[in-house]
This record gives structure tokens, C-alpha cells and sequence, in this order.
């Protein structure tokens, strides 16, 4: 009986933890509307990083962001297998892309023209929610 007891006692723990686990930040979505929120990069040299306050505009439900590295020798950026252009060079690479939501990681994929040879360089990029502002 007491070895029956442990058994659903450590099962009990296991189920709290694991429905505990996604009691942290959620994906979120914004309302229509632009805000400004804080971007940030994981991976790369830790060099280039992003400009911002960054610019999120949300559609019909989908969201935009306008990424500024702070490096101007990014020529296209690959997010989830799709290619997008730089649109301008000034102050930095700019590049605007599709984000499924708030607080979750997105691989992207930037390409640099600063070295002797292009290079495509692996990154996660996070949009912080408890940043984000509406633009008046």
C-alpha cells in the first residue's frame, strides 16, 4: 500500500510540473494596430544586434516586424524557408517580416556580404511582449 502511495504521489509531482511548465510567458498576438516593441538576437558572432525600439504592425490578425541590424552588409534574411530583401540600408539592414507571435523564438537566417564571401548565419529572434507599446 505505502509503495502504491509513493508511485501516485511522484506521479502527482510529475503532472503538476509538467502543467506548471506552461504557466510561464504565452505566445502572444497583438490587436490591429502599430506598436513598438524590443527585438532581440541569439546566435551569429554576437556582434550585429537589432536596432530599437522595433516596429510591429498587425493586419488582419498577422503580424509584421521591421528589423534594423545594426550592421548595413545584411542583403537578405530567410524566415521559415523564405527569402526577404533588404529594403534599405540606412541607419542598418532593414528587413520586414512575417512573425507569428509574440514571446516564441523564430530561427532566421541573415546573410552577410561583410566578409570575403557571403555568408548565411543562423539566428533566433525574440519580440518581446511585455515591451510592446502602441505608436499614437
Amino acid at each position: 500500500m505505502r509503495h502504491m502511495a509513493r508511485k501516485l504521489t511522484v506521479l502527482f509531482l510529475l503532472l503538476a510540473f509538467l502543467l506548471c511548465c506552461g504557466c510561464g510567458k504565452k505566445a502572444v498576438i497583438a490587436e490591429n494596430g502599430v506598436y513598438t516593441v524590443t527585438a532581440s538576437l541569439k546566435g551569429g558572432s554576437g556582434k550585429t544586434t537589432l536596432l530599437n525600439p522595433t516596429l510591429l504592425t498587425v493586419e488582419n490578425g498577422e503580424m509584421t516586424a521591421e528589423l534594423v541590424f545594426s550592421s548595413r552588409s545584411y542583403d537578405y534574411v530567410l524566415v521559415n524557408g523564405e527569402r526577404f530583401e533588404v529594403l534599405s540600408t540606412e541607419p542598418g539592414s532593414t528587413f520586414r517580416i512575417p512573425v507569428e507571435a509574440l514571446d516564441k523564438e523564430l530561427p532566421l537566417i541573415g546573410d552577410t556580404v561583410a566578409m570575403s564571401t557571403p555568408h548565411e548565419i543562423e539566428y533566433t529572434l525574440l519580440l518581446d511582449s511585455s515591451t510592446l507599446e502602441t505608436v499614437k
